[in-house]
């Protein structure tokens, strides 16, 4: 399994998390946890995914990821979980 972390801020409209996990299905890229929250008019997603049946390597599916959320006026973010540990370790 190859697991990579997905973190999305911005100002909360439609299609949002439709629009992300589109490009997530399309390119063979599951989501194994979600979570949002959403304060006023802002939101924060978190996803794990697993990105083992993407044909696109890391860095241009997370480039791609990338430009969807600015596309939307949203920062989101792609890490590889390990990263993303060694990131938030205590």
């Amino acid at each position: 399994m190859n697991r990579n972390i997905i973190t999305l801020v911005g100002k909360d409209h439609i299609g949002i998390i439709a629009k992300v996990c589109t490009y997530l299905a399309e390119n063979k890229i599951n989501i194994l946890d979600i979570t949002q929250t959403t304060v006023q008019e802002f939101i924060n997603m978190m996803m794990i995914v697993d990105t083992e049946l993407c044909t696109k390597d890391f860095s241009a599916m997370a480039d791609e990821i990338i430009e969807i959320g600015k596309a939307m006026g949203c920062t989101i973010n792609v890490q590889r979980e390990d990263i993303f540990n060694m990131m938030h370790k205590v």
